[in-house]
């Protein structure tokens, strides 16, 4: 009797045509931020002016003989900025490219997967920098287990999570001062990420503890130094810098912050949004845009949600207890990202964002060449090439009086 193990080796393998992504590519913050102008920079440090402080001598004098006194005049100062440098390398062996350079021989094209596909990625690693302070701190630990040489992390401390994080990638691991990089020269490799769970695993690193950070690879000084993103500039500390300007001294440059500490309330956006109003003005025809992440929109929602009336007609009518994407806060049209921080709201007026830029991003070319073959041990030419995106700029804001932004946010639950 013959049977189907006599005949498997003349069976066809199916292989379903289309390859789903399991991931995302998400880079929508950094896209509108992106078409903002673009000032042209050289390695030298970028001027921009401010008018920080009113100037004149304003009261009563008497008309009938009386002194005038003297005058006075605005107060004008610069803030200064410089471009950091940001590569994405993409690396396969010749047998890959070969192994699917056909139709008949695979559903998908490895070459040219990657060349359509790597600017995506660079672009999904730029948007999770524009989530950070300046300092490349991608996520922060809050507990660690070690098992046979790999650390698994569990990231539950801030409203990121390891959301910031991608499989594969390399990161250092610093104190939570940012003084002491731990992994120096030594960055390790994200070998699993589980985004759920918010966990992250790599090659176990002496004495991590809670609350140490997670920093993008290829930072090493203490502190290290990256794009200057979103809190970056949208923060009132009154300690450290801001573009040259000590915040302790420099009120003017400080952004508007509300502390919700708790659930969001319709309170806090209509606060927040005067806040801007009393330092720059009603005249200032700022038109500011409201984002968080959808958790935020879930919450904002439910408040809708209390106190909304359904009206039935006598017609038939399908029941959506939501609300649709038109959605408003104080006035300001809502933009959702995954990306952002949970426990935020910023209110993003792009008029303000503006980015220097030394080199656009692209690709690294040598003499017009942009691949690059990977060389063996013995010196020779190694079955494999690379290619590289890079990008040299920053965002800088010019007028962080017209920011504002809620923290302090309660997560709503399953978040």
């Amino acid at each position: 009797m013959l049977t189907e193990s006599q005949v498997v080796a003349t069976e066809i393998e199916r292989v379903a045509p289309k390859v789903p992504t399991l991931f995302d590519r998400d880079s929508v913050f950094y896209a509108t931020i992106e078409k903002r102008d673009v000032e042209k920079i050289s390695a030298r440090d970028m001027r921009i002016p401010l008018e920080i402080r009113p100037g004149g001598n304003f009261g009563h004098y008497d008309p009938d003989g009386g002194d005038l006194g003297l005058g006075d005049g605005p107060t004008f100062d610069k803030a200064v900025i410089n471009t950091v440098h940001l590569r994405h390398a993409i690396q396969w062996t010749k047998k890959s490219e070969w192994a699917t350079d056909d139709a008949r021989k695979a559903v998908l094209n490895t070459f040219r997967h990657l060349m359509a596909k790597s600017m995506s990625e660079f672009r999904r690693q730029v948007d999770s920098l524009t989530m950070t302070a300046g300092d490349g701190a991608v996520g922060t630990v809050t507990s660690v287990s070690t098992t046979a040489g790999v650390d698994t992390v569990t990231c539950t401390t801030d409203g990121f999570g390891t959301r910031l994080l991608r499989f594969g990638q390399y990161v250092n691991i610093y104190n939570a001062a940012l003084t002491t990089n731990r992994t120096a020269g030594a960055e390790r490799k994200i070998s699993a990420h589980d985004l759920v769970n918010k966990t992250f695993a790599i090659p176990s690193v002496t004495g991590m503890i809670g609350t140490d950070r997670v920093v993008i690879s290829g930072l090493t000084a203490t502190p290290p130094v990256s794009l200057f993103g979103v809190p970056y500039h949208h923060s009132n500390a009154s300690t450290g810098t801001w573009l040259g300007f000590p915040r302790s001294t420099t009120p003017e440059i400080r952004a508007n912050r509300v502390n919700a500490a708790g659930n969001l309330a319709l309170s806090h956006s209509r606060l927040a949004l005067n806040r801007i109003g009393d330092r720059v003005g009603i005249e200032n025809g700022f038109n500011p845009t409201a984002w968080m992440h959808p958790c935020q929109v879930q919450a904002y929602e439910a408040l809708g949600q209390l106190v909304s009336v359904i009206n039935k007609t006598a017609g038939e009518t399908g029941l959506n207890m939501y609300f649709n994407d038109n959605m408003r806060l104080a006035g300001a049209a809502i933009r959702k990202s995954f990306s952002w921080d949970k426990t935020r709201i910023d209110f993003v007026i792009p008029e303000v964002w503006g980015r220097a830029e030394l080199h656009p991003a692209g690709f690294y070319e040598v003499d017009g060449r942009k691949l690059f073959e990977i060389r063996g041990a013995s010196g020779g030419v190694a079955s494999s090439q690379v290619f590289y995106l890079v990008a040299s700029f920053n965002f800088f804001v010019n007028n962080p009086a017209a920011c504002a932004y809620i923290d302090g946010l309660t997560v709503p639950s399953g978040y």
